[in-house]
Order: structure tokens, then sequence, then C-alpha cells
């Protein structure tokens, strides 16, 4: 699982702490586009996306979720990965970010099947679930161009800067 091939030129593979500054300027560089949409994008830190490297390498070692850098070309390009895992239920949840300049190449899209696949046939879950805020409609198309159901909708879940915004729940079932 360390890796997923997803093109000729772009692969996954799991975050290491010396991804951080890389990762952090990818952030920093994407800031206004992901502070729209992401809650913690406006006050991200190079010491916070250590902290959020080093907590994801600790859920992976616990088989409790894992987080991947998208690379491309040899540079890291975005980030996705499953946020924890429910091994009672059978269920995790897939989060992603992509930088502005790699959007509309189907990469992401790439990667949340890759995510998927290996949930559901790798890991045995039974469920997994994507929730994305309302608005976003190029983060929503993901989930529904690879058959995730629209379930409901979480009013007012999210607080990113000074704005609440709607989370509109996706999930796909193995079988």
């Amino acid at each position: 699982m360390e890796r997923f091939k997803l093109t000729e030129d772009c692969q996954l593979r799991l975050l290491e702490e010396a991804d951080a500054e890389e990762l952090y300027a990818l952030v920093a560089s994407n800031r206004a586009y992901l502070a729209e949409w992401m809650p913690w994008a406006a006050e991200q830190t190079l010491e916070r996306t250590r902290g959020f490297i080093r907590t994801a390498r600790t859920r992976h070692a616990e088989s409790n979720g894992f987080e991947m850098a998208m690379v491309a070309g040899g540079r890291i390009v975005g980030a996705v990965g499953l946020a924890s895992v429910d091994w009672v239920a059978g269920s995790t949840s897939i989060g992603y970010w992509l930088d502005e300049g790699h959007r509309g190449r189907g990469l992401m899209t790439r990667a949340v099947q890759a995510l998927t696949d290996h949930a559901f046939n790798e890991m045995g879950l039974h469920r997994v679930q994507i929730q994305v805020a309302e608005e976003n409609l190029r983060s929503r198309a993901i989930p529904e161009r690879l058959g995730f159901e629209q379930e409901g909708l979480l009013r007012e879940a999210e607080r990113v800067g000074d704005r609440y915004q709607d989370l509109v729940v996706y999930a796909k079932l193995a079988g």
C-alpha cells in the first residue's frame, strides 16, 4: 500500500516527515483557492503541516487511516487520504485537495478511485464516505463520477473563515 500509480507521471505515496516543507509551500501557493473550502488552509503553517504529517504517520501505524502525497513530475501536487477507519462499522471517509494548476486532468478522480478500491478490496471495509462543501462543484463531481450516492446534506456543518458551509454526504458500499 506504499504507492499507487495513477498515470505514467503521477503516483500516490505515503506522506513522510521530509515532505513538510514542500507540502507547506504548495498549501501556501494555493492558500486563497484552498481557504475558500478548507477550514485549515487559511491558518496553515509549516509547524502545523509537520504536526499533520506526524499525526498521519501515527494513524497509519495504528491502522487508523493514512495520508498520501500526490506526486506528478517529481513534485507534490496534492494530498488524499482516509481520515480514520471505523473497524467495527467497516467504514472510512476520504478527504482530498489538489493544486489549482493540476485540476481538470482527472488525477484526483483516479486517486479517489484507487483509495476506494483499496478500502474495499484490501482493507475489507463496507462503506466509504466523502463529505464535500455543497457549493464546491468541482470537488462534488469526483464522487458523482465514481458512482457514490448522495445521501444527504449536513447543514452549516463546517466553518470556513467567518462562514458556515453545508456539506453534501456521498457514500459507496462494497459490492
